[in-house]
């Protein structure tokens, strides 16, 4: 059986009390993007965990990424998400969902928007999102259009944003709209909590109808809009993708959030700002922060 040598295990057993840690594992989440008009869900904002090493003495800096506007009308597009920083790592913000016959590709992000639908009867969809410009991110779903008939006598939609565990979904004829991608898990806080979801994708649906309004991705991705429903936006400190409108307009994306942790044998930080909410679970020191700031060790 595999053993530590005494040298390893002294190590392991000595009493880190009274000192700073040298690395901590760190959570970045950028803020989501926002929903289009009758168009995609906004992609997840990016999404990284990882360890990172800090210096005695010196101030990092947090920045906490707000979520992107949804699209105001049928003339413009939902917004990117902002970046999240801690210190030299940088998470970017979701991709926008476009709007109808403005855009047809999901905007660039952390995760990709979905793409936008169509009027047009020529029985082809909309490309998927374009590749995120975070290596952590993925694509949005594609937007479909009509298939049979006369423009707009069919249910189509947009696709679901990109979120930072599966791509968006796509729309397809009986979908109505693409599903959102949903984000990942980690329990960095304490509780097990999942980041970072897609916004679905705008649906051409009604009450009764039969057919679901397409939900966003889990991670805070909000729910799409539809004829007689409005987009929801993205949840707060997530990083969720806002949900693309159909008869209304498309919603937020949600804020990023940072959290940081390291074993609580080791010092508290010398000081923070930007008011992090500072705990202990399960033998580690936690920081989040919910609102840009600092810390020093």
């Amino acid at each position: 059986m595999w053993r530590l040598s005494e040298a390893a295990q002294a190590v392991q057993n000595q009493n880190w009390t009274g000192l700073s840690p040298a690395d901590v594992e760190v959570l970045v989440v950028a803020g989501g993007g926002g929903g289009g008009n009758r168009g995609g869900g906004g992609g997840a904002g990016g999404y990284k965990q990882l360890y990172v090493g800090v210096t005695v003495g010196s101030a990092i800096t947090v920045t906490v990424g707000g979520g992107g506007a949804g699209a105001s009308s049928t003339s413009v597009n939902g917004t990117i998400g902002s970046n999240s920083v801690f210190g030299g790592i940088t998470c970017i913000g979701g991709g926008y969902g476009p709007t109808l016959t403005f855009a047809t590709q999901g905007g660039l992000g952390g995760s990709s928007g979905g793409s936008a639908s169509d009027y047009a009867a020529n029985g082809s969809y909309y490309t998927a999102s374009q590749t995120p410009y975070d290596d952590s991110g993925n694509t949005g779903g594609s937007g479909s259009v009509t298939s049979q008939g006369a423009a707009g006598t069919d249910p189509f939609g947009g696709g679901g944003g990109g979120g930072a565990g599966c791509m968006g979904h796509s729309s397809g004829q009986k979908s109505l709209g693409g599903y959102g991608g949903d984000g990942l898990a980690t329990d960095i806080s304490g509780t097990k909590t999942v980041y970072a979801g897609g916004g679905g994708g705008g649906a051409q649906t009604t009450t009764g109808s039969g057919f679901d309004v397409p939900y966003g991705g889990a991670g805070g991705g909000g729910n799409a809009g539809s004829y007689t429903g409005t987009a929801v936006a993205g949840s707060t400190n997530t990083g969720g993708g806002g949900g693309g409108g159909w008869n209304a307009n498309g919603a937020s994306g949600g804020s990023g959030i940072v959290i940081l942790r390291y074993p609580d044998t080791f010092n508290a930080a010398a000081s923070t700002t930007g008011s992090p909410t500072i705990s202990t679970s399960g033998g580690y020191r936690i920081y989040q922060w919910t609102a840009s700031g600092s810390i020093t060790f």
